[in-house]
């Protein structure tokens, strides 16, 4: 089974950056995708950024285009989400997830995901 851990969030002012990662262990040879969806206060999960495995192909909200990157590190099984000129919008809990099926759902959906990790603060300040 694959199991996620996130981490890397925490406070910082607006305009500033954050880098978040998320290992995967467990059964990884079967992910396709990882994606970063957030929750933020009071609010519906909402999609960020996934990567798929195969051709490292990726997708982005239009909230954080241009201002985040998702990349990836084979050799680690890890995820990583970079966040540039963060804005108090960007307050949210940071979630990681992973699928072993690619296709049947669009990238941003967040019902394609199967494994979610626990997730981590990122709070902005203005």
């Amino acid at each position: 089974q694959v199991q996620l851990v996130e981490s890397g969030g925490g406070p910082v002012q607006a305009g500033g950056s954050l880098r978040l990662s998320c290992a995967a262990s467990g059964g990884t040879f079967r992910i396709t995708a990882m994606g970063w969806f957030r929750q933020p206060p009071g609010k519906e999960r909402e999609f960020v950024a996934a990567i798929k495995w195969r051709d490292y192909s990726t997708a982005y909200a239009d909230s954080v285009k241009d201002r985040f990157t998702i990349s990836r590190d084979n050799a680690e099984n890890t995820v990583y989400l970079h966040m540039n000129s963060l804005k108090p919008e960007d307050t949210a809990v940071y979630h990681c997830a992973s699928t072993d099926v690619v296709g049947l759902l669009p990238l941003t959906n967040v019902g394609l995901y199967d494994r979610w990790g626990q997730g981590t603060q990122v709070t902005v300040s203005s």
